[in-house]
């Protein structure tokens, strides 16, 4: 059966002059505008299709690829406001409305903004909506340490940065490991840094191996020492200071400090950080 809102690979069971008619299954046949009609189609074989609902609300199939399907997130630019909402351009001729009331605050034209695409229960309809909490979890039981993952930054907090993990979940990454620049809307490859025992993730942007943590302990060493033996750089400062001057997250200095302390070469004060005599 074809999935609105989602790529299906459907048979072509006949061609008029408008187009192509493409086995729905239960929804009957779906018509393939000529426009996207690939030259080589042949009746009888498959096509990869995007599934939809056109101006009229009548099923469509276009081979052009949308920005985000249905069970996705995107982050989207306004393209218009009327009174029905606000209309984002996600990469078809028909704009991806995001109701009123699926609007974590009003939109304007112009701005782009982060989104998760559904099909409308009542209408089949596609839409989006800002409000991410309504249909993204914020714990899953499927992530392990130190894993690979895709993040989109979705919102910025007072603890750091807010991320849709590989479209499934919504993790935290604190401000303590922020390494680089980081804007809402953008996509990063990050890592799976903590899962809490209630299924809550901790992201960062980073992994530190043992060997990775010695390497950035002697370089912390020999900084302090062509310092003069001190440094204003400590475990307080602000990440952006670190990472400018390490390239690591605050998070992976405060390690870095702490082995040096626990190894008795380092004194750690409150706005300094010495050499031990």
């Amino acid at each position: 059966m074809a999935e609105i809102g989602k790529i299906n690979y459907l048979e072509v069971v006949k061609k008029v002059d408008f187009g192509v008619y493409l086995d729905g299954d239960e929804f009957g046949e779906i018509l393939l505008p000529e426009r996207d009609v690939p030259p080589d189609c042949v009746v009888g074989e498959g096509l990869d299709v995007f599934v939809h609902l056109d101006s009229e609300d009548l099923l469509i199939a276009t081979t052009q690829m949308p920005k985000a399907m249905v069970g996705e997130s995107a982050f989207l630019k306004v393209v218009e406001v009327n009174a029905v909402g606000a209309f984002l351009d996600w990469g078809l001729p028909k704009d991806l409305l995001v109701p009123y009331s699926e609007q974590q605050k009003p939109m304007e034209v112009g701005h782009s903004y982060v989104v998760y695409v559904y099909v409308d229960e009542e209408t089949d309809r596609i839409a989006a909506s800002s409000r991410l909490n309504k249909f993204v979890v914020d714990s899953s039981p499927y992530f392990k340490v130190q894993q690979k993952v895709e993040l989109l930054i979705c919102e910025r907090t007072d603890l750091g940065y807010k991320a849709v993990v590989n479209q499934s979940v919504i993790g935290l990454l604190f401000n303590s490991d922020v390494i680089q620049p980081v804007r809402v809307g953008e996509t990063l490859q990050g890592y799976i840094k903590e899962v809490r025992p209630d299924k809550k993730l901790d992201l960062c942007l980073q992994l530190v191996s043992r060997e990775a943590l010695d390497d950035l302990s002697r370089k912390v060493m020999a900084f302090i020492q062509s310092e003069g033996g001190k440094t204003t750089l400590t475990d307080k400062s602000a990440p952006a200071d670190i990472a400018k001057q390490f390239g690591v997250s605050k998070s992976s200095y405060k390690k870095a400090l702490g082995k040096l302390y626990q190894r008795r070469l380092i004194v750690i004060e409150k706005h300094q950080v010495t050499l031990a005599k």
